[in-house]
């Protein structure tokens, strides 16, 4: 069967369903990626085992001491083929125009899609030569808004609470830029966002019950129109990117500190995705749109109040910091 979907900017043909994704209905000429679940890649006379070499191995570990991730190049760089602790693999056309995925029975495709819409794809895009940042963003008025971090900095707690304001969401996790005569736009993900169910109770009380990925997924999934809440489905110009700072009992906070340039290079750099497999020449031009985002856009640091409670303040400093984006920019045009 064929099932077309969108998703980071990119036209996805998939042979089954993909949990979370709506069905695309334009017409298209192509795919620009071909996703085959419960297949392998075929390589003439069969799949290649040799030669394969170690390309990555994950800083997370099980409890067991086990790496989360390795990743291999197979066949001279032909394939890459990500291993998961749990059994779950994915092959990778190095160019990022075609993904494999094989698991185990234990797992279930709901598992299979939380790989795939999150570390898989925001490899595919770095393949094809996007640069995208840690981080989930919104939209204020016309223009969207970035909130770059580590894993559990808040990226998709702060995107939560904005939406319950009114503002729209674009992407949660990775935020995709696409530049375009000297100025970026954000390219829509996804109508959920992934929450720890910490955040859940701190949002909406602890009688509140969002369904899971899946058994072996402990985030949950607030599903934006099921809540309320609503999904930019157009490509959005970048008005801004917050840098989510570290937490403080400070009396002063939550607030935002301006940030040197270098400052702002420095923490954009240290917050690009999926930047452990990309070589030095891919680095080299990441560097170089980087400098070019922080030309165009204000990058600021947000630092949030340890107590989360406060999520209501936090929001209405963002929101006094970003009124003025609001008007300042039209909307852009899909990417097809």
């Amino acid at each position: 069967m064929n099932f077309l979907y969108s998703a980071f900017g990119l036209i996805l043909h998939a042979d089954r369903q993909i949990p979370g994704l709506a069905p695309f209905d334009a017409p298209v000429n192509s795919a620009d990626v071909e996703i085959h679940f419960g297949a392998l890649p075929g390589m003439g006379d069969g799949l290649p085992h040799d030669p394969e070499k170690l390309k990555y191995v994950s800083s997370y570990t099980t409890d067991s001491g086990d790496p989360v991730l390795k990743i291999w190049t197979v066949a001279n760089g032909e394939l890459l083929r990500w291993d998961y602790f749990d059994g779950a693999q994915f092959w990778l056309d190095p160019r990022g125009t075609a993904v494999w995925a094989l698991w185990p029975g234990e797992l279930s495709l709901e598992d299979v899609a939380a790989y795939l819409l999150g570390p898989v794809l925001g490899l595919v895009l770095r393949l094809r030569g996007i640069t995208c940042l840690h981080a989930s963003a919104v939209a204020f008025g016309n223009c969207a808004v970035a909130f770059a971090g580590s894993e559990r900095a808040g990226k998709s707690t702060t995107a939560a609470a904005l939406a319950r304001r009114g503002h729209a969401v674009l992407s949660d996790d990775i935020v995709t830029l696409r530049e375009s005569n000297g100025e970026f736009s954000v390219l829509p993900a996804y109508p959920y966002l992934c929450l720890w169910q910490q955040s859940v109770e701190m949002l909406y009380g602890p009688q509140k019950t969002l369904p899971s990925f899946s058994p072996n997924w402990d985030k949950r999934q607030l599903r934006l129109a099921e809540n309320h809440l609503r999904f930019e489905e157009l490509p959005l110009p970048l008005g801004a990117i917050f840098i989510l700072g570290e937490r403080s009992t400070d009396a002063a906070v939550p607030l935002v500190e301006t940030l040197t340039p270098r400052e702002g290079l420095l923490s954009l750099i240290a917050n690009s995705y999926a930047t452990n497999l990309l070589d030095q020449g891919m680095r080299a031009r990441e560097f170089e749109v980087l400098g070019r985002v922080l030309a165009a856009v204000p990058v600021w640091r947000l630092r949030p109040h340890e107590d989360g409670s406060r999520i209501d303040q936090l929001c209405d400093v963002i929101e006094r910091r970003c009124h003025d984006l609001r008007a300042s920019h039209s909307p852009v045009s899909p990417p097809r």
